[in-house]
């Protein structure tokens, strides 16, 4: 049986992993055992910067209603907002009422004031 060599197999895989570090900078795209690290951390960053993501959205949703809010005379709070959605079994989420007070302010209020009417 003959000895296998790591050769040709060991290149493909550094190559692989270098090529994942593209435009990473220093020694981070070069060196193998750097970039292996690197690679590491990256991965963790964007799984972290996904969640994020989702936050930040989330906050923005809460201030663009808020701020819709604000502008109707007589509206309630926020919380008190999205509670009286609950009581009232309207089911819409943050991000449609957050787009619905920035681009059609009329609907908002149809939706605030149905709220209010019990």
């Amino acid at each position: 049986m003959a000895r296998i060599k790591t050769g040709p197999t060991r290149h493909a895989r550094h190559k692989k992993l270098l090529k994942l570090t593209k435009g990473f900078r220093m020694t981070k795209n070069r060196l193998v055992k750097v970039a292996k690290e690197a690679i590491l951390h990256a991965g963790a960053y964007s799984y972290a910067g996904r969640k994020q993501r989702k936050r930040r959205f989330r906050t923005l949703w809460i201030q663009r209603i808020n701020a819709g809010l604000s502008t109707i005379e007589g509206a309630p709070s926020y919380s008190h907002f999205v509670k009286a959605l609950s009581t009232q079994k309207i089911t819409l989420d943050r991000k449609i009422l957050a787009k619905l007070a920035t681009e059609q302010p009329e609907a908002f209020k149809a939706v605030v004031s149905a709220t209010l009417n019990k």
